[in-house]
């Protein structure tokens, strides 16, 4: 008998058809001798609802309410589902965050879980219960409902496999796998059977939509293995593991994209120390990440300081920007919200030379112009013009041999 934790996106309990497949994929898994523990999103769309209502009350939304608020999607799918296994003669038993509980600390909308107490899913475990727990959701030590981010989910269900040592952690979305690119801009695109965590973190970092990255730190740090499978077909999936010699044998396993960028420039910026410090710590004090940063000096003692950050992000930041560049001097501020990042990533690179010349020939063929370059020891990623998004995708994966064999080009 094996514990194991499933996980499922809003697409897979989407509807109330939807929601019963589930509860027969969860029923069939527990008739083969297994505990289970089911971790759900809110049903497809009704979080961007939420999130449309509080925007339409107002244009900063308080985050204490605004966590209450977008948290109450999950709490609807964990009784539909409990409903439905007991109507099938099941034991089953829903939790919320704070219930089970899973304390974070107190960063509303991007919550950081601090510990979860097994101490009663355990018991429930042990007299043959069926766990639903909500996803996305917490709760801080002053007793505060909080929320882990966007496709916080996958991170519920990660976190809740370590906390209970599970054999395995089945992630459930509406695709079958992990692919060598978004299956939608090339039909080509092949399913990687294995991947290792570092390259799955890059991926989930760049754009992928498969996994949020909080669920794949955690899944490195507590040695989890996650395999990635559709909710829609029983069909292998992506198996998410350690890393071996087999893996650093394949240069490039993926490319990635990004369309949710913007980029802020602070032009004219004094050229002297703390510049940049005193730039970024009123956004990392907003809880905004930064992501590529370049600074350009001029011969006039002065500097632009360009960085990008997610577009859900982009008015707080501007805003903030704004009071800072007037505190330093700067001249003004310049934005691009037309832009997109796109990334190669493979575990290859570290032992081969090359991959960023390659990428970098391939885009300039094709007339599109690179505006920030940014690079670790397994991934170069590009800022370009959000027009080009597509068609750098396809060349590279066409340059880098990533194609599916056995799919013919159209």
């Amino acid at each position: 008998m094996a514990l194991v934790v499933q996980k499922y996106g809003g697409t897979s309990v989407g509807s109330v058809d939807r929601i019963r497949n589930v509860a027969s994929r969860v029923a069939r898994v527990y008739d083969e001798g297994n505990s289970l523990v089911v971790v759900v999103s809110a049903m497809s769309g009704e979080t961007n609802k939420l999130v449309a209502l509080a925007n339409e009350i107002c244009e900063f939304p308080d985050t204490r309410e605004y966590d209450v608020l977008v948290s109450s999607g999950e709490q609807v799918t964990v009784a539909l589902l409990a409903m439905c296994l007991k109507s099938m003669g099941y034991k089953a038993k829903s939790y919320l965050g704070h219930q089970v509980p899973i304390t974070t600390d107190s960063a509303y909308s991007k919550a950081r879980i601090e510990k979860i107490s097994d101490r009663k899913m355990r018991k429930d475990l042990e007299e043959g219960t069926i766990i639903i727990a909500a996803g996305f959701q917490g709760v801080d030590s002053g007793g505060n409902i909080t929320t882990l981010g966007r496709g916080g989910s996958d991170t519920s269900a990660v976190a809740l496999a370590a906390a209970l040592k599970a054999d395995v952690c089945e992630i459930y979305t509406d695709v079958d796998g992990v692919y060598t690119t978004d299956p939608n801009l090339c039909s080509d695109a092949r399913k990687i059977e294995r991947i290792s965590y570092d390259e799955m973190l890059e991926l989930a970092s760049l754009g992928a939509k498969v996994l949020q990255i909080r669920s794949v730190q955690f899944a490195k740090k507590y040695s989890v293995d996650v395999h990635v499978r559709s909710s829609f077909n029983d069909n292998p999936g992506t198996l998410v593991t350690k890393e071996d010699k087999k893996m650093e044998s394949i240069l490039v396993s993926g490319i990635t994209y990004a369309k949710d960028e913007t980029k802020i420039a602070v032009r004219r910026v004094p050229d002297k120390p703390g510049i940049a410090a005193s730039i970024l710590l009123p956004l990392a004090d907003a809880n905004i990440s930064v992501d590529m940063i370049v600074q350009n000096v001029s011969e006039d003692g002065s500097t632009d300081f360009t960085f990008t950050v997610c577009k859900a992000d982009f008015k707080k930041a501007l805003m903030i920007t704004g009071e800072v560049a007037e505190k330093i001097n700067a001249r003004d501020i310049q934005t691009d919200e037309s832009i997109s990042k796109v990334s190669v990533v493979g575990l290859g690179m570290r032992s081969h030379a090359g991959v960023a010349t390659k990428m970098f020939q391939t885009l300039a063929k094709e007339g599109i112009n690179i505006q920030m370059i940014s690079t670790s020891e397994i991934k170069v990623s590009v800022v370009i013009d959000a027009k080009y998004t597509e068609l750098a995708v396809r060349v590279l994966h066409d340059a880098f041999g990533l194609a599916n064999k056995d799919v013919k080009p159209e």
